[in-house]
């Protein structure tokens, strides 16, 4: 498989853009205007329209050829013809809910594992995982079960920060990592802070960006990752 898997999509240097050597590594070797299939379900607020079109931009100088699924007239033969799938963040629960709702969780996998590549950030990093569990967002809809497509055998939280404001009470992202890793020890986390990403090629796993990730696993102390190749995890 061929995965890049990105904390966020936003920053100071505008929509994408610091994730543009990554992506064009992503896609380097794919024929000019080759198909991607574009997943904007998990905007809320945001018109999937405007959605597509922003993307679209950002996504210009790769020659790609974006297709949102919502005006596809056969979503999943867009998603069978497609070189890459991708996937936007906004809110995690709807984007597995139209995605399940549709019948195209199934499709999706599918042709990723079929050698389909996959670009997804925030709740698209989260879809890749075995389930959505580990994303920040409120369950606004039920997506009727949390399980995901399972393309790595981990999990990631994406935004990941250690940041704890004076006077704030409430838990730490680390303490909500903490609770599901008791629960379930034998599934790891990886905490990307913004400007970080995961890249997956086959077996060989990269932590792309600026800084260090953390991997939780089961009661342990959290653990730097260094940028970098990886060992794959679990």
């Amino acid at each position: 498989m061929t995965l890049l898997l990105l904390s966020n999509s936003t920053s100071d240097a505008g929509y994408l853009v610091h994730a543009q050597p990554a992506i064009r590594d992503l896609v380097a070797g794919l024929p000019p205007a080759s198909p991607a299939a574009f997943v904007p379900f998990a905007g809320v607020t945001r018109d999937w329209d405007a959605y597509t079109a922003l993307v679209a931009a950002a996504l210009a100088d790769t020659g790609l050829d974006l297709v949102p699924l919502h005006r596809a007239d056969d979503p999943v033969a867009t998603i069978a013809a497609a070189a890459v799938i991708v996937v936007g963040g906004g809110n995690t629960f709807r984007l597995l809910h139209e995605l399940r709702r549709r019948g195209l969780l199934d499709p999706i996998a599918r042709r990723v594992w079929a050698g389909g590549r996959y670009l997804g950030w925030s709740a698209g990093a989260n879809l890749a995982c075995p389930t959505i569990a580990t994303t920040n967002d409120m369950p606004i809809v039920d997506p009727e079960g949390f399980s995901a497509l399972g393309l790595v055998g981990f999990q990631i939280n994406p935004h990941y920060t250690d940041a704890h404001p004076p006077g704030h009470r409430g838990e730490t992202r680390a303490q909500r990592l903490a609770e599901f890793c008791t629960l379930n020890p034998e599934m790891p986390v990886v905490g990307l802070p913004e400007g970080t990403g995961l890249a997956v090629r086959g077996a060989t796993l990269t932590l792309i960006g600026p800084q260090p990730a953390r991997l939780f696993v089961g009661t342990a102390p959290p653990r730097l990752l260094a940028p970098g190749p990886l060992e794959m995890i679990a």
